[in-house]
């Protein structure tokens, strides 16, 4: 299942419905997407207006997959405008951490190219980690950004 920029993604979860929608396609990673704030116990008729919620947090999952495989319950419902805020590619960070486990300093990605910092910013603090999550991980941070 593949999904395009904008695409709005309704999930189920176990204390209501999750939305999602995409905002990035990469050639080497799976879908970027950011969760929209809140549970629901019905779909919202207007999702332009669902696309304008604040955004929990930014991630990439392969949801296309993670839905595809019954792995995550959900469907697309539409395509809307990604807010202005979030059309850039999110920058994502990773610890390089030396042989004691400390971190001794940050990769920080945007998509194209690396670059490192020894200390996070108090705004890079807030960039989502540079991983994949898996569906049950993705699953359980949707559940938790109620």
């Amino acid at each position: 299942m593949k999904f395009s920029p904008g695409d709005i993604i309704e999930i189920e979860g176990a204390k209501g419905l999750h939305y999602v929608q995409v905002t990035h396609d990469h050639a080497s990673y799976p879908e970027v997407v950011r969760a929209l704030a809140g549970t629901h116990d019905s779909r919202p008729a207007d999702i332009h207006a669902l696309a304008r919620s604040e955004t929990a947090f930014t991630a990439m999952t392969a949801l296309g997959s993670a839905i595809e495989n019954e792995r995550i319950s959900g469907s697309r419902i539409g395509n809307a405008a990604i807010p202005e805020q979030d059309l850039a590619f999110p920058i994502f960070r990773m610890p390089i951490r030396n042989k004691q486990g400390d971190i001794a300093y940050w990769w920080l990605w945007n998509g194209q190219g690396l670059r490192y910092e020894t200390e996070l910013t108090p705004e890079a603090e807030k960039y989502p980690m540079r991983e994949v999550m898996s569906a049950e991980a993705f699953l359980r941070r949707l559940s938790e950004s109620l």
